[in-house]
């Protein structure tokens, strides 16, 4: 006889672990199921919280101040709708915005009347009532989607070119979490699995960033890192991309931690150097090559360098000593301080996807890489390529002649 399925209370649980950052296997010893179980729901929801246990999460408190009215803001809103009050006084009394008192009253309002009873069930309804994914149902979109996809756009840069693509198109309309959704939570699979593996990660589901989180702290923890300068010290000017010759560092690591390829992009204009690193990244091996790299650029780009806290900058102090750069380490955990390069590594797994030998990659065609990435054309500089951007830069600051970096 077959297992009845598991009561609705014990799954809201266990996503509840996940969501707070715990494994799936330390969630399924909190809740009381084995980890095939666990691991079952964990595939099967594409590693996304499923919207039902958002919605009971979300409703759980009598008084929920969060993205949702509850059975108490509704009372609240009733009384106050009574009073005479305007639209404006209940949402600052409530805490909510006043589109959000708006729609309440405008969805739930019967007969110039609103009761909070009759509100509350009506939204309950709504929020139960089975509704077709919005890709399933519009195959024109899906379609554009799934051609974008194809062509190694991400989600979020197909969902905010849609509006600039088809302006005069409402039904061509999609938020980012839709597609994510529909290609990675079985039963909603409006889009193709096979999808998931144009996306940046390559993964097909999602990762929980708390428990990546809590698993780079842990590694962060026995750091060899002496006498690093922490990034709260980096002068002002490195914030707002006026100057040029400040960098941001990091490796992006071949399957087994085996080989590595180093990555140093320069804030301002986005432009990319790679670091060949022959045999391992050891802190010897990673000194030598930023020292060669950085020997081939003008005194103007070498100001600063910013670097995650990895082993292998063990000898910055050495890499400061013979290049001038004053190298300054983000906090643990913190990948968006150095945004730029975490950008530029996410871009870069598509010539040197996860899961693969980077030893395999000489110096030649790392330069090709480099060349085809700063000579592509970016929007927030107003479609000039990064090696035009820099010119333009070391134009303005100088630059000593027969320094070529367009290639």
């Amino acid at each position: 006889m077959a297992r009845p399925p598991w009561p609705c209370e014990v799954q809201k649980a266990f996503w509840r672990c996940v969501a707070a950052g715990a494994s799936t296997e330390s969630a399924a010893v909190a809740v009381g199921v084995s980890r095939a179980v666990a691991y079952r729901w964990f595939a099967a929801s594409g590693g996304v919280m499923p919207a039902r246990e958002i919605r009971a999460s979300l409703s759980a408190s009598s008084c929920s101040h969060g993205r949702r009215l509850g059975p108490a803001d509704r009372e609240e809103i009733a009384h106050l709708k009574r009073l005479g009050r305007s639209v404006t006084q209940i949402a600052e009394a409530v805490g909510f915005h006043e589109a959000t008192v708006c729609r309440e009253l405008r969805r739930n309002t019967s007969g110039d009347r609103y009761r909070a009873t009759t509100a509350q069930t009506l939204a309950d309804t709504r929020a139960r009532r089975s509704k077709p994914a919005k890709l399933a149902s519009h195959a024109r979109l899906r379609a554009e989607v799934e051609r974008r996809l194809e062509h190694n756009e991400s989600p979020e840069q197909i969902a905010n070119r849609l509006p600039l693509d088809f302006p005069d198109d409402p039904e061509m309309r999609v938020s980012h979490e839709t597609i994510y959704t529909s290609i990675f939570v079985q039963g909603r699979g409006a889009l193709r699995r096979d999808l998931a593996g144009h996306l940046r990660t390559g993964r097909a589901m999602r990762k929980p960033r708390a428990q990546a989180r809590a698993r780079r702290e842990a590694e962060w923890h026995g750091s060899p890192l002496r006498n690093v300068i922490s990034i709260s010290e980096r002068p002002a000017e490195v914030e707002d991309r006026a100057v040029p010759g400040h960098w941001e560092g990091d490796l992006i690591i071949g399957a087994g931690s085996a080989s590595a390829i180093g990555t140093v992009v320069e804030r301002a204009t986005g432009f990319l150097l790679l670091l060949h690193l022959p045999g391992d990244h050891t802190a010897v091996t990673m000194q030598t090559a930023i020292c060669e790299q950085m020997a081939r650029l003008p005194d103007t780009l070498r100001q600063t360098l910013t670097w995650d806290r990895g082993s292998e900058m063990t000898n910055h102090a050495q890499i400061a000593e013979a290049t001038g750069l004053t190298i300054y380490f983000a906090d643990p955990a913190s990948p968006w301080q150095r945004g730029s390069n975490e950008n530029t590594n996410g871009l870069l797994r598509q010539y040197f996807p996860k899961g693969t030998d980077l030893s395999l990659w000489g110096p030649g065609f790392l330069e090709q890489v480099a060349l085809e990435m700063n000579n592509r054309p970016r929007k927030r500089l107003g479609w000039r390529t990064p090696a035009e951007a820099l010119d333009a830069l070391l134009s303005e600051h100088d630059n000593p002649p027969g320094v070529a970096l367009t290639g």
